[in-house]
């Protein structure tokens, strides 16, 4: 059976963030080094994309570039920035053809001033697409966007824009890079690994966690359908009882 037919399409996840993991260890595999692992993970992309707007998914999140990542050799960094501008370049028909509405989250400005030029060229050329949002994360970590946020509130309460007292859980919301955004429904990580990695700390609050040994160059669109799955299987309740849940 069709594994698309087995999913729900009524109780699919509004917002999937995947951690792409494993691209070095497919490529060391192979004999190759890191860059050839990046270079071949586009397939992946693209078939997490088509798997999750076929089934109303309303979001996806791609931790590509973490503030961490910054630490690697530069000549992986360098590389990584170019296959950033090529890809983008590249997909956009596609993303204009599948209605497509590319987002991104981190520090933005950290990235090569070409790299924030094609991804802002990319953004306003999809920004009217409505078929699913596809967020980069980008020069992204979470306890930093946490303490900006934490930041840019004080400063609003110094100037009495917004009262100490009425702070609230949609006032941090709203001030996250993620503010546009569902929070998470699904985690979804490759290559067996199994932590989170500063990867939308906030955001993920009540998320299911799914861990696949699959590694990102070798995920497709069956290996997302499966995470979907295992996601319907489990009973979300938010702190209730199953009990609650059911009535």
């Amino acid at each position: 059976m069709d594994k698309k037919l087995r999913i729900d399409l009524q109780k699919t996840p509004k917002h999937v963030a995947i951690i792409m993991d494993g691209n070095g260890r497919w490529a060391k595999g192979k004999g190759m080094n890191r860059i050839f692992g990046h270079r071949n993970a586009l397939t992946a992309v693209r078939e997490s994309v088509k798997a999750a707007s076929q089934i109303n998914i309303a979001a996806i999140t791609l931790y590509a570039f973490s503030t961490e990542n910054w630490n690697r050799p530069k000549l992986e960094v360098d590389a990584l920035m170019s296959l950033l501008i090529s890809s983008l370049k590249k997909e956009l028909p596609d993303f204009m053809e599948n209605g497509v509405k590319v987002n991104a989250i981190g520090a933005i400005e950290s990235l090569p001033k070409k790299a924030q030029k094609v991804l802002s060229d990319v953004i306003i050329s999809t920004e009217n697409n409505t078929n699913i949002t596809l967020t980069f994360a980008l020069s992204y970590g979470s306890r930093e966007e946490i303490v900006n946020t934490i930041k840019n509130i004080s400063k609003k309460v110094v100037n009495k824009e917004i009262n100490i007292e009425e702070i609230n859980e949609n006032t941090i919301n709203n001030h996250l890079y993620t503010f546009n955004l569902p929070d998470v429904d699904l985690m979804i990580r490759t290559s067996g690994e199994q932590r989170i990695s500063n990867f939308l700390l906030w955001q993920m609050a009540y998320a299911e966690l799914y861990f696949t040994d699959v590694l990102w160059p070798d995920f497709r669109e069956t290996h997302f359908y499966d995470a979907i799955i295992d996601y319907q299987n489990r009973e979300r309740r938010f702190g209730k009882t199953s009990e609650q849940i059911t009535e």
